[in-house]
């Protein structure tokens, strides 16, 4: 299935087979879906638990409410319990180091690794109260959950997101962290409903601004030699791959950059 089918077609499916178990594999295929997803800093904070209904202890089954929609709770055959884990942003100096280490990172490798130990490590260990607050790693870990809702559909599950009655409950019972903050409950199952014969449900228009015509001509324009003008509006990252710049990861030797003039002017820096 295409990608743009899954997000085309996919919707909350509320009515699941209580019956029919949902395999261990295609739930792993969800976590691996969530665990590759974009995170500041590669913290990773996002953390789930899988609650098996056939399995689970009693008193987990009875922590699993919803504030609407709680029938779902009591058929769903698998919930996971999301949630973020804000004790991860302690890491965070040793995930930038694997970044860098992966050449992800930087240009000039001892470059990178220095300017990193003195100045980008301490900046975000000010930080470290701020980025444990609720905010910019919730946006992140949002990204994991709708790549794994998104693979739960192709692999012809059926899923719905609701938020938790009894999160004190739940947080004791699964034995989280001090400072897990849990986020949603996710019910999977095989649907009990025809997910195509409904239709997708309405959806206001995205209210979204495209940049004035002079921002979209920011990037000026310039001839090569023996060649016309380049296209208006063309890529300055495209462009600085171009003049030398590895890909990310790529591993490729250290080198100074030539920078088109718009990223010179934005100050890119050409090193590191």
């Amino acid at each position: 299935m295409e990608l743009k089918e899954a997000i085309g077609l996919r919707r909350s499916v509320r009515y699941l087979d209580p019956e029919r178990p949902v395999e261990r594999t295609k739930i792993q295929k969800m976590l691996e879906a969530a665990r590759r997803a974009s995170h500041w800093g590669n913290v990773q904070s996002l953390r789930a638990v899988v609650v098996e209904r056939a399995t689970a202890p009693k008193e987990v089954i009875d922590s699993l409410e919803a504030y609407v929609g709680n029938f779902q709770m009591k058929i769903a055959p698998v919930v996971i319990v999301w949630y973020l884990d804000a004790q991860s942003v302690d890491e965070q100096p040793d995930r930038l180091r694997e970044i860098v280490e992966a050449r992800a990172m930087g240009i000039d490798l001892q470059e990178t690794r220095d300017r990193l130990e003195r100045v980008i490590i301490p900046f975000f260990e000010h930080l470290t109260d701020v980025l444990k607050s609720p905010g910019m790693s919730e946006v992140d870990c949002g990204q994991g959950i709708a790549q794994a809702t998104l693979v739960a559909f192709e692999e012809g599950l059926g899923t719905c997101l609701l938020g938790s009655a009894k999160t004190a409950e739940l947080i004791s019972y699964l034995g989280l962290p001090d400072q897990a903050r849990i986020l949603v409950l996710q019910t999977v199952g095989y649907p009990a409903e025809d997910v195509y014969k409904a239709g997708q449900r309405p959806r206001l228009p995205l209210r979204a601004d495209l940049p004035p015509e002079p921002l979209q001509r920011a990037v000026p324009t310039r001839r090569r030699h023996g060649q016309g003008a380049r296209r208006r509006g063309s890529d300055p990252v495209r462009g600085a791959r171009r003049h030398g710049a590895p890909r990310q990861g790529a591993g490729r030797p250290a080198g100074e950059v030539r920078l088109p003039a718009a990223l010179a002017a934005a100050g890119c820096p050409r090193r590191c």
